[in-house]
């Protein structure tokens, strides 16, 4: 399948490593421009140097933190400076620490909120004039599936990504008239360091071995592994394609059957 994102412009949140950096280069096989960020210059230029040598889309990275309070304006200006305008926003963010909901306190929600939530809704609206004048954009925002079963032990994260829910979906029906899509992406068990570093602190939590808490964690999912990110990556290249023009205000799920509920 042709995806006709050979010629578009992408930029990718968080992508010096896991679901992030496997969108990128996703997008990047298929031939697009793709901007990564994050806050490890050397790590961010290795990838791209990786990218850009698998010859076909290539790949730019610009330094970016989410937490800091001229981010959306920085990264407005390095897309504009590097690629003139832009096609294709992905939003991916870092996890929230863990932690049960009696444990969330103002100054963690204020801090999480701003660059989990507050960041992307702003960006995405400084992109939308330009995918409304153009007739095309892509919004894909990475959530998690705690926001279709909150995952124990995960509060913030089931509480911060889920108000992301409403958000997309009201989006996806103001902008469908222009051409542009808004989806969310749902990863479920996929194996990156934020997996391990999860898998963890539940071990320690538990008073169990690393090993022990991934068994139990397998055991549930339908699939009897943890994805890939190669395989998270291509589906959310799909939703970014030309072909899926017609999918939009959708949660797609990521994760081997293991959410149980309709």
């Amino acid at each position: 399948m042709d995806f006709g994102i050979s010629d578009k412009r992408a930029l990718v949140l968080a992508s010096s490593r896991g679901l992030g950096l496997g969108i990128a280069t996703a997008l990047a096989a298929e031939g697009a421009s793709v901007l990564l960020c994050g806050r490890s210059g050397e790590t961010l230029a290795e990838n791209c140097r990786r990218i850009n040598a698998a010859g076909k889309g290539k790949a730019d990275w610009v330094w970016a933190d989410l937490a800091e309070e001229d981010a959306v304006a920085n990264l407005v200006r390095s897309v504009e400076g590097k690629f003139g305008g832009l096609d294709i926003l992905v939003n991916n963010t870092g996890g929230p620490t863990p932690g049960t909901a009696e444990e969330m306190t103002v100054e963690k929600l204020d801090s999480f909120f701003q660059t989990m939530v507050l960041r992307v809704i702003t960006l995405t609206n400084a992109f939308l004039p330009g995918m409304k004048a153009q007739g095309f954009g892509r919004i894909l925002t990475v959530a998690s599936s705690g926001v279709i079963e909150p995952i124990p032990n995960l509060a913030l994260s089931n509480t911060l990504r889920g108000a992301l829910v409403g958000w997309n979906k009201t989006l996806a029906t103001e902008v469908a008239p222009f051409g542009i899509t808004a989806n969310m992406i749902l990863p479920g068990r996929i194996h990156t360091d934020r997996i391990d570093e999860l898998d963890g602190a539940n071990a320690r939590r538990q008073g169990k071995s690393l090993e022990e808490v991934r068994a139990a964690s397998i055991s549930t999912i339908p699939a009897g592994r943890l994805g890939t990110v190669e395989e998270f990556g291509a589906v959310g290249a799909f939703l970014c394609s030309g072909p899926a023009a017609y999918v939009t205000g959708s949660m797609i799920r990521v994760d081997g059957g293991a959410a149980r509920s309709l």
